[in-house]
């Protein structure tokens, strides 16, 4: 594709990711927290696809470095600042060791027992989490930034967060203390233009690297990596370098969700966290710039909207039936919304996959052919005769 292809890509994916306020709220989308999750769950996917979509291997254990990045930006919180930029520094770059290490033992194998690897990797991690490593997680109850009550009592981490860079500066907050950037507070529509801006410069990263020699490479191991080793040529550094970033953009994700709410739990290390990504990247479509991040603004719609209609709701759709079969279809729809809108979730993936192999974007690159296909048989041929006007 050609550079100025790319541009206009980006462009059009800016104002359409800052714009979301607008045409989200028809479809009672439009309002900060959920346009939040839409960001971090996109720089989240977009991450895994660099990983799954360019090598196609594909790792159950992704949530262990969304985690990671978690619980490093809320210790930045605690130790340093309130500020979100050095949270965002040592959550990627932390993110990126562990991605370094487990990357390391985990792709000495391929195919399924990569996976098992790595899913292994997020278990332990989360067990961890929970056990062993309470001191530093704070175990079950999670980890959270304990506020200041009195001037001067900042001396330990017993009496209260000590934010030694704030303290340098004169900075004291009482009461619960609240993320900023420098100075401007990340909540409401501020929070969601932060994260905004981090998908839209992350997505322009991942555009370079789809298009970079180093991209070209991560195909061609997708492709054929035992033809490629054969040439002589040693993939492994290609792929633990794909792993690595792909594991900084999941510790960048996990950070951004300290920011916007500061507490870490070990739930966001478990395997059902994993799995989503898997599913945000499959439904929109794997190996695509624009797919992942479709998938997961889907699913991400669907669990907040879906889960929130509730038995009266339902009531009120059926309204114009008798009352007894009001009360059977209430029944039986009752079990695709409310707590059952993962059957409806499972379903529609179920679908996409049959019909859909290649996702969401499959469907929009069908429907293009579908017109192009009408508006050629339209066009008179070169040598048909034309009907004088």
């Amino acid at each position: 594709m050609k550079k100025s292809n790319d541009l206009s890509l980006i462009i059009i994916f800016a104002i359409a990711i800052l714009a979301m306020p607008w045409w989200m709220a028809p479809l009672g989308a439009g309002y900060p927290d959920l346009l939040q999750k839409f960001a971090i769950f996109g720089v989240f996917a977009i991450g895994f696809n660099i990983l799954f979509g360019l090598t196609g291997y594909l790792s159950f254990g992704h949530a262990a470095f969304l985690g990671i990045g978690s619980y490093a930006a809320v210790w930045s919180f605690k130790l340093f600042t309130m500020n979100i930029v050095p949270a965002i520094i040592l959550g990627v770059i932390i993110a990126g060791i562990f991605g370094l290490i487990i990357g390391y033992v985990s792709l000495r194998r391929s195919g399924i027992y990569f996976s098992i690897l790595t899913l292994a990797f997020a278990q332990m991690s989360f067990n961890l989490a929970y056990s062993v490593l309470t001191p530093i997680t704070n175990g079950e109850t999670g980890l959270q930034i304990r506020a200041l009550l009195k001037e001067g009592e900042t001396t330990s981490l017993l009496d209260a967060d000590v934010r030694y860079i704030d303290q340098l500066f004169g900075v004291q907050e009482f009461g619960a203390p609240v993320t900023n950037l420098f100075g401007m507070k990340v909540s409401g529509w501020e929070g969601f233009y932060i994260c905004a801006v981090i998908l839209i410069i992350m997505f322009y990263i991942s555009v370079r690297i789809f298009r970079s020699p180093f991209g070209l490479m991560l195909r061609a191991v997708k492709s054929n990596q035992n033809r490629m080793s054969y040439t002589g040529l040693n993939t492994r550094p290609y792929t633990l370098a794909a792993f690595v970033i792909s594991a900084m953009y999941a510790g960048l994700a996990g950070t951004m969700l300290a920011i916007t709410d500061p507490l870490a739990g070990a739930e966001r290390m478990q395997w059902t966290a994993s799995g989503e990504v898997v599913l945000m990247t499959i439904l929109g479509g794997v190996g695509t710039l624009v797919g992942p991040l479709i998938g997961a603004g889907v699913i991400k719609y669907l669990e907040q909207i879906f889960s929130s209609v509730n038995v009266p709701t339902l009531e009120a759709f059926w309204s114009f039936l008798p009352e007894t079969l009001q009360h059977i279809m209430v029944e039986i729809s009752s079990l695709f919304f409310g707590g059952g809108w993962e059957l409806t979730l499972g379903l529609m993936f179920m679908l996409i996959v049959i019909f859909l192999p290649g996702g969401i974007m499959e469907g929009f690159r069908r429907i293009g052919a579908l017109f192009r296909k009408k508006q050629t048989n339209d066009e008179p041929s070169a040598g048909e005769v034309q009907p004088a006007e």
